[in-house]
């Protein structure tokens, strides 16, 4: 098989987004839109990936890693001036080179696969992959002669009025004879309404050569979408969080309004979990099989196993066991671990803590820093004192413990398996297994006392 190459082009500022943050960083459902374009260029399996960096080259550098290597525009000259950068590690090599943008999320590696392979097929000099517009404006037109052979791509802005009613567009990218691409790119000038260096007029120069150039044409419109503004980066952000969805649902995930649930590319559903309006699934997060997760949940960076329900909570960075059950209005802080079948309450909040098996935390209770056993009952407003003003010092409960409600725990404290902290109590003592623990002040009831106040008097 011919050796692949492939050249991103991730230079542009992105002026249009009105943004601090360079274009191709901005997320598209989840992922930077370079690193979607990188994912799906890497599984056409090409020898090498180029990306030509320019604003904001250190941001793209860190995002992408080694998984490419990187060449600089300095000056932005045009798209033909971008790919020329890549001259120092391609030139000369014999091969297939795909040039694509960075701002292109929705391209998918099967069009890129048929591109490649389409290419080959017809034993092309350069493939266009195109695609039909309904309102083809802002796209350069495929210029086709009577016969359907192309004959070059026509910007916008050089358009005639007949051309401008093509709706045939160039989607901005293409497959290259390695050899013959660079070869054309130094033949490229600047006489164009633009005054730079663009790609596109690498077709009339190969043309004038007698050399063949192709055009493929993908069925959907929307893999061509070229995020330049905010308008359009909403756009791409319903399309792919439609293919998401779809997809979850094709294996079998039940969404009540697939419209309003929003899923970030690369998160993993079991079948059989059923999703309500309204939830936020993001970054690295698994959910098992025969889960519930309720409206306006959301789960971040999170394992959520077989058989949870998530009820109007938050997840963060934790880890939630089989059959356990979350919420409503809870929040799970980075590091916690809910064990298999435990409860976790309304208006609980668990940071950097584990809790066991069975253990039930009911409601308005903060437990950080701690590790609770199994079978523990936490009462209603219990507070793990983690926290000194300077440093976080941890909380253990044993197995088969009671909590009364209102009790304050300020670590570092033990309390032993089988005991009892009595509802009230500011426990800073270890207590042993079997005991009870109680700190709180003696209740004494004055007699007759209430009659002294005029509220209580006739």
């Amino acid at each position: 098989m011919t050796e692949r190459y492939a050249i991103i082009l991730a230079a542009g500022k992105g002026t249009r987004m009105k943004s601090k943050l360079y274009k191709v960083l901005h997320p598209v459902c989840g992922k930077p839109m370079v690193e979607h374009i990188i994912n799906r260029v890497e599984e056409t399996a090409p020898a090498e990936i180029i990306t030509i960096v320019g604003h904001g080259a250190d941001k793209v550098k860190e995002q992408l890693g080694d998984r490419t290597k990187y060449a600089l525009q300095a000056e932005q000259l045009g798209t033909g001036h971008a790919v020329l950068q890549a001259e120092n590690f391609l030139k000369g090599k014999p091969g297939t080179t795909l040039v694509i943008s960075g701002d292109t999320p929705l391209l998918t590696s099967e069009t890129l696969q048929n591109l490649f392979d389409y290419h080959q097929g017809k034993n092309a000099s350069a493939t266009i992959l195109t695609a039909k517009a309904e309102d083809p404006t802002g796209y350069g037109r495929i210029i086709r002669d009577h016969v359907g052979i192309v004959e070059k791509i026509v910007e916008q802005k050089d358009a005639t009025l007949e051309e401008a009613r093509i709706q045939e567009i160039n989607t901005g990218t293409y497959c290259f004879d390695n050899e013959l691409l660079f070869d054309a790119l130094s033949k490229l000038d600047t006489d164009n309404a633009q005054g730079e260096y663009y790609l596109t007029d690498i077709i009339e120069i190969l043309k004038s050569e007698g050399k063949n150039v192709a055009a493929y044409l993908t069925e959907d419109f929307d893999e061509s979408l070229g995020v330049n503004d905010r308008v359009a980066l909403a756009k791409a952000n319903e399309i792919m969080r439609q293919r998401i969805n779809h997809q979850h649902m094709v294996n079998g995930v039940s969404f009540i309004d697939p419209a309003a649930t929003y899923i970030d590319d690369g998160v993993v559903i079991g079948a059989e979990t059923v999703i309500e309006p309204g939830v936020y699934l993001k970054g690295n997060t698994v959910i098992g099989s025969d889960c519930v997760i309720t409206t306006n949940s959301q789960i971040v960076d999170s394992t959520i196993e077989d058989g949870v329900v998530i009820k109007t909570s938050v997840v963060e960075e934790s880890i939630v066991r089989s059959g356990a059950d979350v919420g409503p209005y809870a929040h799970l802080r980075p590091k916690a671990e809910i064990g298999v079948n435990a409860h976790i309450g309304n208006f609980v909040e668990v940071k950097k803590a584990t809790i066991g098996e069975g253990t039930k935390v009911g409601h308005l209770t903060y437990v950080g820093d701690a590790t609770l056993g199994k079978d523990i009952n936490v009462g209603c407003g219990v507070v793990f004192v983690n926290y000194d003003g300077k440093n976080k010092h941890h909380t253990t409960v044993g197995d088969h413990s009671f909590v009364g409600s209102n009790a304050n725990l300020i670590g570092p404290v033990d309390i032993a398996a089988n005991t009892i902290i009595a509802a009230g109590s500011t426990i800073n003592k270890d207590v042993p297994e079997g005991a009870m623990g109680i700190a709180r002040a003696r209740q004494e009831n004055k007699e007759d006392f209430a009659k002294r106040f005029p509220f209580f008097q006739e």
